[in-house]
């Protein structure tokens, strides 16, 4: 597993992102796990996530495009952190983007909040974690209304590695469904593989317990 992965995982323990215990997802599901984006509040946990996202997608996409495209609300601040860490660390100016809520008639008219988009942009979009797809289902068309406009891929943070609608993860349908790639940050697999009996903070994270309850969830909502 690459340094800056296992950085991530430490990072978001650390920052109590990424929680254990007993929750019930939106999806009515009771996970042993919880990930919630929503929890990096300062600035220098969104420097340091900017940072590992541009890693990620530097590894994964390059830097061949020119827009970054964060989904309202979540993915406003993942985009601005993530397009400075990008200057900072490989010198690329890449301009960020997000769909308002709603269409604005006065000022800065229109749908998009930062940059606007053209035919012949490429764009790679930005989120936390998908669970449904509902979020690309709402933003996908928007950015396609815009012009010729080329989705060079999607990253999140953190893949849970569960089915979605199919038999699949919903990542990977996100991928089927409309054409581009999609990666992760970290998978779900990778942090369990990395916190089992280790500590953070002095304190064991997985402990044998958890990884039964994890493998239990894993074998009924697991994809294939």
């Amino acid at each position: 597993m690459e340094q800056y992965k296992k950085e991530f995982i430490d990072f978001m323990v650390e920052s109590e992102v990424l929680k254990f215990g007993d929750f019930t997802l939106k999806s009515g599901r009771k996970s042993p796990f919880f990930m919630n984006a929503g929890a990096y509040v300062t600035g220098g946990q969104l420097r340091k996530l900017g940072k590992f996202y541009a890693m990620a997608i530097h590894e994964a996409y390059g830097d061949d495009f020119d827009i970054l495209f964060g989904p309202a609300y979540k993915g406003i601040p993942l985009s601005v952190a993530t397009v400075a860490a990008f200057d900072e660390l490989y010198g690329k100016e890449i301009r960020y983007s997000s769909n308002r809520k709603e269409i604005k008639d006065h000022g800065d008219t229109g749908i998009l909040l930062g940059s606007k988009m053209k035919s012949g942009d490429k764009v790679v979009i930005i989120e936390d974690v998908t669970t449904s797809g509902k979020s690309i289902e709402e933003t996908y068309p928007i950015i396609k209304s815009m012009g010729d406009v080329n989705v060079v891929g999607m990253m999140v943070s953190l893949d849970r590695g569960e089915k979605g609608k199919g038999e699949i993860s919903a990542l990977n349908e996100v991928a089927e469904t409309y054409g581009f790639p999609t990666g992760a940050i970290v998978t779900m697999k990778e942090v369990i593989e990395y916190l089992y009996n280790r500590e953070v903070k002095g304190k064991i994270v997985i402990n044998d317990e958890l990884k039964l309850r994890i493998d239990e969830y894993y074998n009924q909502y697991g994809a294939k």
